[in-house]
């Protein structure tokens, strides 16, 4: 269960009727997919939710850092970065587009709405989310 409500405003989804894993809510150091919450920074797809990523910072993203993310095979990969929006290297993006992969940076909560609007569609899509 994530911490209560610390003064952050808190995000709440509708609930939809897809077979893909749905973002229900996002405060900062929660969020909330179907009925389990995670306090930790995670990766989401249509079938797999990854707990607790590794991922160092949002500055320090690499190919490297966004491994388990890029073996879900995305069209999309979402990164979530927080509160703030924080761009990564250039260089990652141009990395990411060899692979056929298209990489947006934005807040976690932009992010968390994004994720579900391209799920509900069944894109291809991954959501790697700084859950803070």
């Amino acid at each position: 269960m994530c911490p209560s409500n610390t003064g952050h405003s808190s995000l709440q989804f509708n609930k939809e009727t897809i077979n893909a894993n749905t973002i229900r809510s996002y405060q900062p150091g929660c969020i909330r997919i179907g009925e389990s919450s995670f306090s930790g920074h995670i990766i989401v797809a249509a079938n797999t939710i990854l707990d607790n990523w590794d991922a160092g910072t949002p500055a320090a993203l690499s190919e490297a850092s966004l491994a388990a993310a890029l073996e879900l095979q995305p069209e999309i990969l979402i990164v979530g970065t927080g509160s703030a929006q924080m761009l990564p290297d250039t260089l990652l993006m141009a990395q990411l587009a060899r692979r056929g992969v298209g990489l947006e940076i934005m807040t976690t909560a932009a992010a968390c709405r994004t994720y579900n609007v391209l799920a509900h569609e069944q894109r291809a899509v991954v959501a790697a989310l700084f859950n803070a």
